[in-house]
């Protein structure tokens, strides 16, 4: 089996969902760990964003744009873990620099310590059903094109066992990936929420978070607001979510979601999240663990 160095929380997920985790060398500081992973599994990057209060996400922002001012990096490779562990396969992305080490970053890194032989894998999805391509991507990558296609079958049944598109009565959702300032989902996001039962009425599926007004938020006629800031977890979503009631529609249900596991990273959890979309927009009883109905 290859050795397997994951610079990406979500491909990380994937090679647990692969059940492969014990092929897993390396990981990025923001990664879940999975069960089954070797104790010796090394966090191969490290954090340079510099922010003295992470849970305030215009203090996050101001430290994001100064530093792509400064055309300084984000996050940075632990060269001598990656030269001891010898990958066989690195999964990154160029999806958002930010989120993760950018895969010319990584490569680069390859290259300078001799490891000209790993085969590096981005990921870049900007849609759900990407998502699911990116998975077969990863079996192929790691030799689990078996498990790979069987995984997804199982994600598509139950994507398709979602409402989905309703009708004209479907109620409409907004969903938050950022409050201070504000973005709106993009990528993957309109697709959960129209799998969900429900219409997107900002974000472009498959298009770029958006960054918008709250003005052209708050004078909406939605239904539901969700308030998924990313990397944030379900208490961290209500934190901002509670701040910024007096900027959505007054008519609408708002919610907290734990984004950084259900919303943001784009692996086989998304289908759980656009599950539990699902049961907060047609009234259905909601997991207290994953979502938060705040007003």
């Amino acid at each position: 089996m290859p050795r397997i160095v994951s610079l990406l929380p979500a491909a990380t997920d994937i090679v647990a969902a692969l059940g492969r985790s014990a092929d897993l060398v390396g990981v990025t500081w923001e990664c879940t760990v999975p069960a089954g992973a070797s104790a010796d599994v090394r966090i191969v990057t490290r954090d340079l964003l510099a922010v003295d209060d992470p849970s305030d996400p215009g203090a996050v922002d101001a430290a994001v744009q100064a530093a792509s001012e400064a055309r300084q990096p984000l996050a940075a490779v632990d060269d001598e873990a990656i030269a001891e562990l010898a990958p066989e396969v690195v999964l990154t992305q160029d999806l958002c620099r930010v989120c993760a080490l950018p895969a010319g970053q990584a490569t680069e890194a390859l290259d300078r310590l001799g490891c000209r032989d790993a085969r590096v894998v981005s990921l870049d999805p900007m849609t759900l059903a990407d998502v699911l391509t990116c998975i077969t991507e990863v079996g192929t990558a790691i030799g689990a094109d078996a498990e790979a296609a069987e995984l997804v079958s199982s994600l598509q049944s139950r994507l398709d066992a979602l409402p989905g598109h309703a009708g004209d009565d479907r109620p409409s959702a907004v969903v938050v990936e950022w409050v201070d300032p504000l973005f709106v989902g993009g990528h993957w996001i309109p697709d959960m929420v129209e799998a969900a039962g429900a219409r997107s009425a900002l974000g472009t599926p498959g298009g770029r978070s958006a960054a918008l007004s709250w003005d052209e938020v708050t004078g909406l006629d939605v239904d539901h607001v969700v308030v998924a800031p990313c990397g944030f977890d379900l208490d961290g979503a209500s934190v901002q979510a509670a701040t910024v009631l007096d900027r959505v529609p007054t008519g609408a249900a708002v919610w907290a979601i734990d984004a950084d596991q259900l919303i943001v990273r784009p692996g086989p959890r998304l289908i759980e999240g656009a599950e539990v979309l699902a049961a907060a927009f047609l009234g259905r009883p909601t997991d207290p663990a994953h979502i938060r109905r705040i007003r």
